[in-house]
């Protein structure tokens, strides 16, 4: 995808997108661990309160130069005119919702979300008066049915965390917008590499800056993509008063890791494809959900509206739990964790970690049964990968 305003391609955007550089001109990110900064004047000061510059910084809550390189190159990566950079993931989800919303507001969901996002949507945001609804995200009907006129934001995860369903980002998105409403979209399991978020409707995209971005487990961060007019009218006032920034060095990894993302992704969605077509008809299998297989119920809309299947691959076993920790327990490449989208393959129970607290009358609902496994795919060779999985289900 080329960039409208530089008129480079992602990978270039990837490496060069928001360079600032001192009167040194070094070569990579300068690392500026400050919280503050001076100013020539009283004058200065009082100016910059009043309306700072591109390149004038007040305070680490509100923007360093590290953070703002970071935030310039997964705009220019994303498609979109600014962002900003938050402390993880669930900041940058929390943050964005509460910032948007006020006592009174209608909240149309989809189901299936990450533990987290649900704990905020049903546990926060009603407890200050916003009202919620949740709709099966593959049902273009409920979403139809629960948009009302006056709803004042739609949120979902364009790929949902563990069972991988795809929702029709474009078709809510303009039955959100005809009733007036804003579409925010966790956008971590389509990646930034894979992402036509903007290109379908969403008026922001969230991601989990701790997962594909980074990709080696090094540290946390989140980030808010959209246009400036909501990056910087709506979202920065929330976020600069109550405290959810990034920290520079966090922001300096990540803008690294960004250089690097679109050959690390290509290469994890390629093994993840491999190794979900090796995983069909096991005996020891019940079923495997992957976008990229002909028999996902999305595989037509994930073909249409992404660009690549993603890197998790979530399959069930048979036996149930007690199946699903002795193939746990067997690997020897893989490992057990509940993070993703890391260098490092990490295999996950999330009816026992990530979803651990939902009623099990809801885990049933959204298809996290006991033998549910979620495999996040590395960049290890696929061949080794293959034959860790292979042995661990022999094991079972």
């Amino acid at each position: 995808m080329t960039n409208p305003v530089t008129g480079w391609n992602a990978r270039t955007v990837a490496v060069h997108g928001g360079a600032r550089r001192s009167q040194y001109g070094e070569m990579a990110e300068a690392l500026y661990l400050t919280q503050g900064f001076a100013y020539p004047s009283a004058e200065a000061a009082e100016a910059r309160f009043i309306k700072s510059g591109d390149d004038e910084f007040i305070y680490a809550r509100y923007g360093n130069p590290t953070v703002a390189v970071f935030e310039d190159r997964i705009a220019a990566l994303e498609g979109t005119e600014d962002a900003f950079a938050t402390a993880s993931g669930m900041a940058a989800v929390s943050g964005a919702l509460t910032a948007l919303l006020r006592a009174g507001d209608r909240v149309v969901a989809s189901r299936a979300l990450f533990g987290s996002c649900l704990y905020v949507l049903e546990e926060v945001l009603t407890r200050f008066g916003v009202h919620v609804v949740f709709v099966d995200g593959t049902d273009l009907d409920a979403w139809r049915n629960a948009i009302t006129p006056g709803t004042a934001l739609v949120f979902l995860e364009s790929v949902s965390n563990p069972t991988l369903e795809v929702i029709d980002l474009p078709a809510v998105s303009a039955l959100a917008h005809a009733a007036g409403a804003l579409v925010v979209v966790d956008n971590v399991f389509a990646t930034p590499v894979f992402s036509r978020a903007v290109q379908s409707g969403a008026d922001l995209v969230v991601y989990s800056a701790t997962k594909h971005i980074d990709g080696q487990g090094r540290c946390l961060g989140g980030v808010i993509c959209g246009s400036r007019e909501l990056i910087r009218g709506r979202i920065e006032p929330y976020m600069k008063h109550t405290g959810g920034a990034m920290s520079p060095f966090n922001a300096w990894v990540l803008a690294n890791g960004l250089m690097t993302l679109d050959m690390r992704v290509r290469a994890q969605a390629a093994s993840a494809q491999r190794l979900a077509e090796a995983l069909l008809g096991h005996p020891a299998v019940r079923s495997v959900i992957f976008p990229g297989l002909p028999g996902h119920p999305q595989h037509d809309l994930a073909r249409r509206i992404m660009g690549g299947p993603g890197t998790v691959v979530s399959f069930d076993l048979a036996g149930g739990k007690e199946a699903a920790f002795a193939f746990m327990n067997a690997l020897q490449v893989v490992l057990i964790s509940n993070n993703l989208g890391d260098a490092r393959s990490i295999a996950t129970h999330p009816a026992t970690t990530t979803h651990q607290r939902l009623p099990e009358d809801q885990k049933a609902l959204l298809g996290i049964t006991p033998g549910l496994i979620r495999l996040s795919v590395g960049l290890e060779d696929a061949d080794d990968l293959l034959a860790d999985i292979t042995a661990a289900l022999a094991a079972i």
